[in-house]
């Protein structure tokens, strides 16, 4: 009996492990470029350029909220492309599971420190 593995009955394994990291880049990516849009808008129909203008953009409750989810979203769109990073190019596990988790560490405190930020203006 030979094995036909190719066509439309070929075993297919681990087919769409994939795309839920490449849809949450995709989205993250989005959701980032509205954010930038909406800060240069602002930035650029503002006429008040000081340190109490920008206070005051980021006093609003909803601007701190977008702020917040959009460093969220660059956090796990940076995890999800370091770690890939890490799986392709760095083969032995002891190596490659030290760098996630240093990768980990510093992503939560980058958070932890932008939420600091945020809610200190």
């Amino acid at each position: 009996m030979a094995n036909n593995n190719i066509g439309p009955k070929r075993l297919v394994v681990g087919a769409h492990y994939g795309l839920k990291d490449w849809l949450a880049q995709r989205v993250t990516a989005v959701l980032m470029v509205i954010y930038t849009a909406i800060l240069l808008v602002t930035f650029f129909t503002s006429s008040n350029y000081t340190y109490e203008g920008w206070a005051g953009l980021f006093a609003q409750q909803w601007f701190k909220l977008f702020t917040l989810v959009t460093f969220a979203a660059l956090f796990y769109h940076a995890w999800v492309g370091m770690r890939d990073i890490w799986m392709d190019y760095v083969k032995p596990v002891g190596v490659r599971l030290a760098l996630q988790i240093i990768t980990i560490a510093w992503l939560v405190g980058c958070a932890v420190w932008s939420v600091q930020i945020l809610w200190s203006v």
